[in-house]
């Protein structure tokens, strides 16, 4: 009997998908029902699942990881195994500040005088940050730098770069719906723009593959009929959870990636 494939998955929010239940573990914000957890039960295969709500290229590269809870990660490529089969990788929007900008400015609104409020204040005090040349090429290094490190690591990994899933939607009635200014939200659809432009960049130099979710969920969007994104949630103890995906977003990237990996 052959061995079971190894599936690894290296990423931040996205990739861990924080709220969603059941929980896998709650330091780092990670479901039992995210992308990689549901690809692999599909293609029965191994999960090591590394990610790690909030985590920036960085982190999964050369730092230590200090989350919320006081826990400490390791950085994530350290987790990588010599027998990886398939290595996902999503991240890169925290390098961009794109959700702690738009929760920071959902709860802004909702209560400016709160300590949440205050406390994600401190690192965007100056607003909503515009991706710069400086700050995108910045993302795709990291991209290509987890690509390498990777196959430095494993043997003959198939290494799948899989973008953000699409929060603003182009569609202009679905956007006149959210709880943004006009101009908020067209910084939102930037940020959302240059973390794409990112990635396929990364894919193209690195010569991984890409996994566009952006494009695939172009039509799932807030405001949208079927959102793949949740929205705002006021509670605190699960905000974390807002604007990120829901688990029908995660269904439709996990049955992608399926899909890619076997055509």
């Amino acid at each position: 009997m052959s061995e079971k494939r190894t599936f690894v998955s290296l990423g931040s929010s996205f990739a861990a998908g924080p709220t969603i239940e059941p929980v896998a573990d709650p330091d780092a914000m990670r479901s039992k029902r995210n992308y990689a957890h549901i690809a692999a039960e599909v293609m029965g295969v191994n999960l090591i699942d590394l990610t790690v709500s909030g985590a920036t290229t960085s982190t999964i590269l050369e730092e230590s990881h200090r989350t919320g809870t006081g826990a400490t990660f390791a950085p994530q490529i350290q987790g990588v195994p010599a027998n990886a089969d398939i290595v996902t990788v999503t991240a890169g929007g925290n390098d961009l500040h794109f959700l702690g900008s738009m929760l920071y400015t959902a709860w802004s609104m909702k209560a400016p005088n709160s300590p949440l409020t205050q406390m994600m204040g401190q690192e965007l005090a100056t607003g909503i940050p515009s991706p710069t040349e400086h700050s995108i090429e910045a993302v795709v290094s990291g991209l290509t730098r987890i690509v390498s490190a990777v196959r430095d690591r494993a043997r003959s990994p198939r290494i799948l770069l899989v973008d953000y899933l699409t929060i603003i939607p182009a569609d202009a009635r679905a956007r006149a719906s959210l709880p943004f200014t006009p101009k908020q939200t067209e910084s939102f659809a930037d940020i959302q723009a240059a973390l794409a432009a990112a990635f396929r960049l990364a894919a193209e130099r690195s010569g991984a593959e890409l996994l566009a979710a952006s494009e695939l969920s172009r039509d799932h969007g807030l405001g949208t009929k079927e959102p793949w994104i949740f929205g705002f949630k006021s509670e605190v103890e699960s905000t974390s959870g807002s604007y990120h995906p829901n688990e029908d977003g995660m269904l439709a990237v996990a049955h992608e990636i399926v899909r890619h990996l076997t055509v």
